[in-house]
């Protein structure tokens, strides 16, 4: 290098820069884009254990296209260490790598799928979206694996639902936004004499979760409902009412009338449960209610005492918050049906 070519590169702020951003923002990025496609495509799954050349795992990923294309790919995961590659043989590598391929970690392999998938697009085309008049859909989204990275918050909701569910008297259940339907087969084993009816606004979710009820043998006690709870139409016979995890799904201005529909579900003395992340949580939840926030269909995570101030407003009485993660911003709402009905 010349004497001239040193002193440039020296006196040039720009390029400390760059490696900076590349330490700091660049690889990691990568790596987390890397890891979320090998997730998503098998790839993780099918390199566990004894690895694959890449003849094989074309062959099992069914590619068709040009190979060499795949095995570029695995090459810059090599380079970025999540793999290693021995006479044609590509191994996981990195501790992360291995640990996601693993199916109990399925919920956090959800997780980043999220994060990149959904929340990264909304901090990278916020402005731009703005600029021309667009809004988020709900075919931006992914309901199997918004369903399935929801699960890291499983045990804290159903620790809420053992508190709301009486385990011996018979009750009526509708869950609003079923998901997969974990949560009301939960339910429904905490209380062997439940039955339930199970809405979901997306039809390929509630597809899913009437499969799952179906496998699990609880045909005869849930029904499954491909619905809009808004437009719901049945009597009020319901004892219990729930919701986890998507009352952002329906925007801010909407949520009082939404909880006015769901009281008119509940029989005399019934009562309402409400899981949900609330505004100042991590920063993860912050950019969730952003993503929100930026959809045509919802809004953003609720304040705590918003939400309850709206269940009031809807006619709800003896409402109580409690937070189920310490130190996280992750809330039930309990609130009973304790006012005559309006006409």
């Amino acid at each position: 290098m010349k004497l001239t070519t040193l002193t440039k590169v020296a006196t040039d702020s720009r390029l400390p820069l760059l490696l900076s951003l590349a330490r700091s923002f660049v690889t990691p990025l990568y790596r987390a884009a890397f890891l979320t496609g090998a997730l998503s495509s098998g790839v993780l799954q099918r390199l566990s254990g004894s690895g694959a050349d890449a003849e094989t795992l074309a062959d099992a990923l069914g590619v068709t296209d040009d190979r060499r294309l795949l095995r570029a790919w695995l090459d810059v995961g090599v380079r970025l260490g999540e793999l290693t590659v021995d006479t044609g043989t590509y191994r996981l590598k990195s501790r992360t790598a291995k640990a996601l391929a693993l199916p109990r970690n399925d919920t956090v392999a959800a997780a980043l799928e999220e994060v990149v998938r959904f929340h990264l697009p909304v901090l990278l085309n916020g402005p731009a979206m703005l600029q021309h008049g667009q809004r988020l859909t709900m075919a931006d989204q992914d309901g199997a694996i918004i369903a399935r990275s929801s699960q890291v918050v499983q045990p804290f909701v159903e620790e809420a639902i053992e508190r709301a569910v009486d385990p011996a008297a018979p009750l009526r259940l509708l869950e609003i936004g079923c998901g997969s339907g974990d949560y009301v087969r939960y339910a429904a084993t905490v209380n062997p004499r439940l039955t339930a009816l199970a809405v979901d606004y997306q039809a390929e979710v509630a597809q899913e979760a009437a499969a799952n009820i179906a496998g699990w043998g609880l045909s005869d006690r849930v029904e499954v409902r491909h619905a809009d709870v808004r437009e719901l139409d049945v009597e009020p016979q319901f004892d219990l009412i729930t919701m986890h995890n998507n009352i952002y799904y329906f925007p801010v201005e909407e949520r009082t009338k939404l909880l006015e529909q769901a009281r008119s579900l509940l029989a005399p003395g019934g009562r309402l449960l409400l899981t949900t992340s609330c505004r100042g949580g991590n920063l993860s939840m912050e950019v969730l209610s952003l993503w929100f926030e930026f959809a045509d269909f919802g809004g953003s995570l609720p304040e705590a005492t918003e939400l309850a101030d709206q269940m009031r407003s809807a006619g709800f009485g003896e409402v109580e918050v409690r937070r189920l993660i310490p130190g996280e911003q992750f809330c039930a709402f309990v609130a009973g049906n304790s006012r005559e009905r309006t006409a």
